[in-house]
């Protein structure tokens, strides 16, 4: 198709997208009696131009029946014009205006933002004619076309619920939920790896200060009096004031909810985004936090995806340790045991643009993250790491062992390895961006906001295989038996998790456990999987308890419609068959209150009518919306093989209605032999 040819989409959702608008608007075009070759006297409904798998039979179209309606959509308000019409009426619930803001709610119910990159030139046209406007902004049609004009194809996706988390609201309730359940767990104990202190403001009488980190953690304690006063406050780098024990508290639903696969919480922030672009969060999202530890998959990922797996695991394994993670360790082969420890963060480092000098290296790690992260947030804290530097001796003496034993490369400095490191872990994001992070990675290394491909498909596999096997620092083996996902965490207190080709998930809570985990984001995650079916090993099958977000719920039911009507329709009694042991209702009906023997009867199906009749033992006195039964639909066609097999089966059951009960019970035994 033309369209197909000038239209650049970043994904194949979006193709098979524009291909469906296309048949839309093609279909359109012929009931609207531009093409002579299709059929006129046929209206069609507004929701049907959005159903996909209409069973209408149209002609096939010659290469100037094509050139002719390309002519006539070129002459008008062009290809989309009807679709946008459609989408406007859908949004609008029939009305001809609303006011912007019932728009923005219904995108944000969606799971899309309205800061979505995607959606950036729609929304800067709305803002614009909401400020060169002196009253109230209606949306209308006109300016419903004039603004979504190039956003589209991703928002028939999002209407037509056809992103990864269809029920998004539901979804997002239950999300809430699980945070709420998470907030009143009170356990854990403040780092004891991050220990420079921010600017702190001192008011008050305390004999004994406790001093906090930027980040809000507990510190060591310093001894000494505060000047005249009656509490003693403190504030960590963004002026917000913290009690002495350095806990922060903020209200659970202080975010925003827009599109990506998800946005969590934590008690300081929590976002997760779906591969899609929804997105939703809890908690103080845009809070500035250390990746720390959570930047060594992404470390490693920009190694394997610059120079492949055979060099990366030359310097490094790629095994779980079973040792704490800044042990002085090597394996059988002197080599660090896997990149999610010390050690092995530390080789990979200075495996990362071989060559270059310290700034050149690092600009390029932080474009390289900047990018994964859709070019939202990514900082970095000097203060951090200077205190790395300063107080990194553990770190040095691995580096100084990793020397002795020839793990670096050829030509790698040591104490740069270290710094780049450092560095690495000072850089700074928040729930929101770090959530893009993680969708990336649950996305094949494309971000779900940009459309970008950031990483190899070789490079996401790799990382995703070490984070579920050594992502955890000794509650790796833990996390990989309960929760079944590939996650990450970091001193810092975030959890960094990914539930391939669903969502990324960034969790920052700073209480830690005794093995440097968050234990709000511990908790959370296996609170997830024990609502959705998200862990690698449940049957989706037979585990009816858990969710499954992905699924399409409402549709159901219109799809066991549709497909044993046509099982019927074509004589597909095998098809029938698979229907009935699937314990599907086999009197189902369509909008004509039609069932599958009325169908099959008309048709004239002897062998589906019998195993409707002899083995379902469906009702064949229902009658359809012009009170027709199965027999009036076998004799109105002439089928009078089907006439006599439903006249023996209506006599027969009307035989039954006056025998007693207990004579009736055999025959459900009959009914599942007959299936058989």
């Amino acid at each position: 198709m033309h369209c197909l040819k000038i239209l650049r989409v970043t994904n194949a959702a979006a193709v098979e997208t524009l291909k469906d608008t296309t048949k839309i608007v093609f279909k359109k075009v012929c009931y609207n009696g531009l093409l002579p070759c299709c059929r006129r006297n046929v209206k069609i409904q507004p929701a049907q131009y959005f159903n996909t798998s209409s069973t209408d039979q149209h002609r096939s179209t010659t290469t100037s029946d094509m050139d002719h309606v390309l002519s006539k959509l070129s002459s008008g308000k062009g290809l989309f014009s009807e679709v946008e019409d459609i989408l406007f009426y859908t949004i609008t619930e029939g009305q001809k205006q609303v006011p912007v803001s019932h728009f923005i709610s219904a995108l944000k119910r969606t799971g899309l933002n309205v800061s979505d990159p995607r959606l950036k030139d729609c929304m800067d046209k709305l803002q614009r004619s909401v400020s060169e406007s002196f009253h109230d902004v209606m949306m209308d049609r006109e300016l419903f076309h004039k603004c979504v004009g190039g956003s589209i194809v991703l928002l028939i996706q999002a209407f037509r619920k056809k992103f990864i988390i269809p029920e998004f609201d539901s979804f997002v309730s239950k999300i809430d939920q699980i945070y709420n359940t998470v907030q009143k767990n009170h356990n854990g104990h403040q780092s004891t790896f991050l220990t420079w202190p921010s600017s702190v403001l001192i008011s008050g009488v305390c004999p004994c200060v406790q001093w906090t980190d930027r980040g809000g953690y507990n510190l060591p304690v310093y001894s000494g009096r505060t000047e005249v006063g009656t509490t003693s406050l403190w504030t960590d780098r963004g002026g917000y004031n913290l009690p002495v024990d350095g806990q922060r508290w903020v209200q659970p639903p202080c975010g925003r909810t827009e599109v990506g696969t998800t946005s969590l919480w934590t008690d300081r922030g929590g976002y997760n985004l779906p591969v899609d672009g929804q997105r939703h969060s809890v908690g103080d999202t845009k809070q500035p936090f250390c990746l720390q530890s959570c930047v060594k998959p992404l470390e490693y990922a920009v190694a394997i995806h610059e120079a492949g797996t055979e060099k990366v695991h030359r310097y490094v394994g790629m095994e779980p340790s079973g040792l704490k993670f800044n042990m002085l360790y090597l394996d059988e082969e002197d080599k660090p045991h896997n990149p999610m420890v010390n050690a092995g963060a530390i080789v990979i480092s200075s495996l990362i643009k071989p060559g270059s000098n310290k700034a050149e290296k690092f600009d390029y790690m932080m474009d390289f993250i900047k990018k994964m992260a859709g070019r939202e947030y990514v900082g970095f804290s000097n203060t951090t790491f200077q205190s790395e530097k300063e107080t990194g001796d553990r770190n040095f003496a691995i580096g100084y062992y990793l020397k002795e034993k020839k793990c670096f490369p050829t030509g790698a400095e040591m104490i740069d390895a270290l710094d780049f490191y450092f560095q690495l872990c000072s850089i700074e994001v928040t729930c929101e961006s770090g959530s893009v992070m993680a969708a990336t990675l649950a996305h094949g290394g494309i971000c779900p906001i940009t459309g970008e491909r950031v990483l190899c498909a070789e490079a996401v596999r790799n990382t995703l295989s070490l984070m579920h096997s050594c992502g955890m620092y000794d509650f790796s083996g833990e996390m990989a038996f309960h929760v079944g996902l590939p996650a990450k965490s970091g001193v810092s207190g975030a959890v960094l998790l990914v539930v391939p080709n669903v969502m990324g998930v960034m969790c920052w809570s700073p209480p830690l456990d005794r093995v440097g985990n968050s234990v709000r984001g511990i908790h959370f995650c296996q609170e997830l999987v024990s609502s959705f079916n998200f862990h690698n090993y449940d049957n989706l099958r037979h585990l009816v308890k858990k969710q499954d977000p992905r699924r399409q719920d409402g549709d159901d039911r219109n799809k066991s419609v549709v497909s044993l009507m046509f099982a019927a329709y074509s004589g597909d009694v095998s098809a029938v068959r698979r229907f009935a042991l699937s314990l599907m209702d086999m009197e189902l009906k369509d909008y004509d209150s039609r069932t599958a023997l009325h169908v099959a009867a008309g048709e004239g199906h002897v062998d589906v009518v019998r195993f409707l009749t002899d083995a379902c033992k469906v009702n064949p006195f229902l009658k359809d919306r012009w009170g027709n039964i199965p027999l009036d639909d076998a004799m109105q066609f002439g089928h009078s093989a089907v006439v006599k097999v439903l006249q023996d089966y209506q006599a027969a059951c009307q035989e039954q209605e006056r025998l007693p009960m207990a004579d009736t019970i055999p025959l459900k035994l009959e009914t599942v032999e007959g299936m058989v």
